[in-house]
């Protein structure tokens, strides 16, 4: 039995949920986001909670999926309330962004500069060194900041790039002086 997946989902005040055939709809006070469900997956609204069952919970693979659509479901449900970000960090000599409209501009030390843009949905802000992208679905907001992430990954030597604000980099020692 899937731990997670037993667990019921509440759905918060000013927020409702549909379900339509295999489809189910959130909708709340940032926007509204939707999903399709596997057949085996059974989705049902009882007492203001989402329970999600699947029809042979002994088959492993159904199973799986079974937390899994649950996470994705509260997912929903925590991205339509209060969304969700992710913070990135840039250090380098040069390197600038700004965010102009739903574009953001990169200088990161090439040859030209790296206009990126949003998708609809996502929104950046700037705050000197630090990026914060957010959004309401947690998949495109990840996407988009790993994207922004490989335009500059952060190298082992002096750490110049672009890294996550809780990303650790290890460091490597630098080539030795000649004696």
């Amino acid at each position: 039995m899937s731990r997670l997946g037993k667990l019921g989902i509440k759905i918060p005040s000013g927020t409702e949920a549909k379900i339509e055939g295999k489809n189910i709809k959130v909708k709340g006070p940032k926007g509204e986001l939707q999903t399709t469900l596997i057949k085996e997956a059974k989705v049902e609204i009882v007492d203001g909670e989402i329970l999600v069952k699947v029809s042979n919970p002994e088959n492993k693979k159904e199973r799986a999926l079974w937390g899994l659509y649950r996470a994705l479901i509260n997912n929903m449900v925590v991205g339509v309330n209060s969304g969700f970000d992710k913070k990135l960090e840039m250090k380098g000599v040069g390197y600038k962004m700004a965010v102009s409209g739903n574009k953001i501009n990169f200088s990161l030390g090439f040859s030209h500069p790296i206009e990126f843009p949003l998708p609809q949905g996502i929104s950046a802000s700037v705050d000197g060194n630090n990026l914060t992208i957010s959004g309401i679905d947690k998949q495109l907001v990840g996407e988009i900041s790993a994207q922004i992430r490989k335009l500059r990954s952060p190298e082992p030597y002096k750490g110049k790039g672009i890294k996550y604000s809780d990303e650790v980099i290890r460091r490597k020692a630098g080539k030795a002086a000649a004696k």
